[in-house]
């Protein structure tokens, strides 16, 4: 599975060689390719030489990691400790039938998705941070579902929906995933606890890694300059 590759075996390595373009570009890139937002060319790692007190120092060349946001840090190990916690800790349910019972690891699509819900958010601010704050904070307001987020107010902003946006950067199993996530998510908080079932949770897990890449590349499509 993807996260036995991860750097330390910590789900926070999805953001493992990402880093930020710099100061006039917002986009999302690695460190030896061309920028997907701006378009600048690989970013220079050569160390410099520079004099301190009087005496020559090599500096090695740092960049600012692409997460830095709390929930960046705070998300990704809260869904890896629901995966990794026993199923057993939950039979509580177990006298349901398996038809009428949500998943034991329903929680980790539950935060999943208001990890995602904080980065559609992150999206439309960054690619609006144009216009004047005081609209975008209300237009915000106005369309602060995140349905709405991802049709309406996405269609104002873009012209398109996020699931089309996902599909047109070669993302479909990834939007139809999450259309699906969306639907049981909304049935779970509506008296279906049992949408959110075991075969959700592990297509969420196999295919996160994936998701984590099409919102980038999504994200970078939309804060071009």
């Amino acid at each position: 599975m993807w996260y036995d590759e991860l750097q330390g075996n910590s789900w926070m390595g999805l953001w493992s060689g990402y880093v930020r373009c710099g100061a006039d570009c917002h986009g999302i890139r690695k460190i030896a390719v061309p920028c997907p937002a701006c378009g600048a060319g690989p970013l220079d790692t050569s160390p410099q030489t520079v004099v301190i007190d009087g005496r020559e120092m090599i500096i090695h060349a740092a960049f600012m990691g692409a997460e830095g946001r709390y929930e960046d840090y705070i998300y990704p190990q809260m869904l890896q400790r629901e995966w990794e916690r026993p199923a057993a800790e939950f039979e509580g349910l177990s006298h349901f039938p398996e038809e009428n019972r949500p998943s034991a690891r329903a929680a980790l699509v539950l935060l999943f998705w208001s990890y995602f819900e904080t980065r559609i958010e992150r999206l439309h601010r960054t690619a609006m941070r144009h216009l004047p704050q005081r609209v975008l904070d209300d237009t915000l307001r106005r369309y602060s579902g995140i349905g709405p987020r991802l049709h309406e107010l996405y269609r104002i902003f873009f012209g398109t929906n996020y699931f089309d946006d996902l599909r047109a950067c070669g993302f479909s199993s990834i939007a139809d995933l999450l259309k699906d996530i969306h639907q049981r998510r909304n049935e779970f908080s509506h008296g279906g606890p049992q949408a959110i079932n075991d075969a959700t949770v592990k297509a969420l897990v196999e295919n996160l890694q994936a998701e984590h890449e099409a919102w980038i590349a999504v994200y970078n499509s939309r804060v071009r300059a």
